[in-house]
């Protein structure tokens, strides 16, 4: 008896031996623009592919992704083949994106969803995903005028175009600045640019920036702030903002890596730990060379980043069962956004005009980091 007991022993073991390690159960998806649209949002997927290896599924929505929403079905189709797949984040959440996991959703219902900055009506994401985040836009829509104030502005010019001006949280956000450029005495410019998903594209939209910037400047002078909603505009308008002595109170996505490295010539790998401070010191340096200091300014961490980062953390725990998959814990999400970002984050959840709390969509707020 002692020998057969043995001899199962020894054969438990082998098995055991050569059963698979996993760190967990479970697969997270990543979907990004590509490094073309938001370079941000790419190099932080890539950031969680580095930590967690094969636990993470790192995809791309296609470039000109307004022409391609069949495509960005299909890449979100493919997703829900893989029965490991246990959540979805999705940054940024451009127009087509519920469409796409109305696909997912068709045959699952075990996948945690997460949007970042989504682009479609707040009441039809909420039905969807079971976290929602982004910058807190109609909060912005007054403290990106005052923050344009205290940088000297007297005009404001905002670039947009009809696609942007369809979403509801940019367009809301569009009027409150509005107010509140008329409470400062701020002259409020409604300037219309290329859509760089449209016939020019995004080389034609970034050129117009390039050349419309010098135009307004000589119309209202060096104190005009100037603020875009298009992520593929950032560098443009920085480079126009910088070479005539213009303002800039913060990118679209509030960030230091938006926009200023490529246009300031500073050299930048998002996989050093370090390359926030770095990139941070070197703009403070060039601006201040170029008699620029206290003319532009942004958010002390990549929000976009961020998004992606704690959007995956909180998802393993949710995988885990640390955390519920249809309650959110604001405590432990909060925490993983401070970890990442190293500051206190705020997050607020989005009342409509007609009082309706949607308590998994949630806006973040951080202060200014002034160059």
């Amino acid at each position: 008896m002692k020998k057969v007991l043995g001899f199962l022993l020894v054969c438990v073991m082998l098995v055991t031996l050569a059963a698979p390690v996993f760190a967990g159960p479970g697969k997270v998806a990543i979907v990004t623009n590509t490094v073309s649209q938001n370079e941000e949002e790419y190099r932080s997927a890539q950031e969680m592919v580095a930590k967690y290896g094969d636990r993470i599924v790192h995809v791309t929505w296609p470039d000109n992704f307004m022409a391609e929403q069949e495509q960005m079905v299909s890449v979100v189709a493919k997703l829900a083949y893989d029965p490991d797949v246990k959540a979805l984040i999705i940054n940024q959440a451009v127009p087509g994106t519920n469409a796409a996991v109305d696909k997912l959703l068709e045959t699952r219902d075990d996948v945690f969803i997460v949007y970042c900055t989504p682009q479609e009506n707040p009441p039809d994401v909420a039905a969807r995903a079971q976290l929602i985040t982004m910058p807190d836009e109609l909060a912005m829509g007054n403290e990106i005028p005052v923050q344009a104030k205290k940088l000297g502005a007297k005009v404001f010019v905002h670039y947009s175009f009809p696609r942007h001006m369809s979403q509801v949280l940019l367009s809301s956000r569009r009027e409150i600045m509005k107010k509140k450029c008329a409470e400062l005495e701020l002259q409020f410019v409604d300037a219309t640019a290329p859509d760089p998903t449209g016939d020019s594209g995004l080389p034609g939209a970034q050129q117009f920036i390039l050349e419309d910037v010098p135009k307004m400047v000589e119309k209202y002078g060096k104190d005009t702030a100037f603020f875009s909603t298009n992520c593929a505009m950032q560098i443009p308008l920085i480079k126009a903002v910088v070479d005539t002595g213009a303002i800039y109170p913060q990118p679209c996505c509030p960030s230091p890596y938006h926009g200023f490295p490529t246009a300031l010539g500073i050299e930048s790998d998002l996989s050093k730990k370090d390359n926030i401070k770095h990139v941070i010191d070197e703009t403070r340096r060039i601006l201040k060379e170029k008699g620029m200091t206290g003319r532009l300014s942004t958010w002390p961490v990549p929000v976009s980043m961020m998004g992606t980062v704690a959007g995956t953390e909180y998802a393993f725990k949710v995988i885990a069962g640390e955390v519920p998959f249809d309650k959110l814990d604001i405590t432990v999400l909060e925490q993983c956004m401070a970890d990442y970002a190293k500051v206190a984050v705020n997050t607020n959840p989005y009342v409509d005009e007609a009082g309706t709390k949607y308590e998994n969509f949630l806006f973040i707020l951080m202060d200014f980091l002034t160059y």
